[in-house]
């Protein structure tokens, strides 16, 4: 069985805690315009996480 991890858009950041989440199954997108512009294209809510400790 081949399983081959793909990394989502958290892969170009520096956070240490944004890469941490890059090979998620999520398609997580850094806080930003892109975003903004999806979710209101999409009429889609913002689902915001703000990390934990």
């Amino acid at each position: 069985m081949h399983t081959e991890r793909k990394p989502n858009r958290l892969i170009h950041e520096k956070s240490p805690y944004l890469l941490q989440h890059a090979y998620n199954p999520v398609d997580w997108f850094p806080w930003g315009e892109e975003a903004f512009q999806k979710a209101q294209r999409e009429s889609k809510a913002i689902f915001l996480s703000i990390g934990y400790s």
